[in-house]
C-alpha cells in the first residue's frame, strides 16, 4: 500500500511557490526513495499551479505525513488543504502494464 496525497493551495499561492520552489525540489530528491510519484497541480489548460499530488511507499500514515510536513512548500504555509488517502495502485504503466496488481504493494 501507499498513501496519496492531494495538497490544494491556498489562494494567491504563486509568489510563494516560486520563492520555494528550490528548496521544494531540493528536498523532493533527498526523500526520492519514498516517493512513487509527485507534481504539481495544474489548472484545465495546464497553466497554473493549484497544488501538489505525492504518491509516498509506506504503509504507515505517520511516515507520509512527516514526509509532508518536511517539505519547504508545507511548511511556508502554501497548501491550504490537505487529504491522506491509503492508496493500492491496482493497473496501470506504474504496476506492470495493463494488468492488474491488487494485492502487490
Amino acid at each position: 500500500m501507499a498513501w496519496l496525497v492531494l495538497c490544494r493551495d491556498v489562494a494567491d499561492s504563486k509568489t510563494l511557490r516560486e520563492r520555494y520552489l528550490q528548496a521544494h525540489l531540493a528536498y523532493i530528491e533527498t526523500v526520492m526513495d519514498q516517493v512513487a510519484v509527485a507534481g504539481p497541480l495544474a489548472d484545465e489548460h495546464g497553466g497554473a499551479y493549484s497544488g501538489s499530488c505525492f504518491v509516498y511507499h509506506t504503509d504507515d500514515r505517520s511516515i507520509a505525513e512527516a514526509l509532508l510536513r518536511g517539505d519547504p512548500y508545507f511548511r511556508a504555509g502554501i497548501y491550504g488543504d490537505v487529504a491522506f488517502h491509503a492508496f493500492r495502485a491496482a493497473a496501470g504503466t506504474w504496476v506492470g502494464g495493463a494488468s492488474w496488481g491488487l494485492g502487490k504493494p
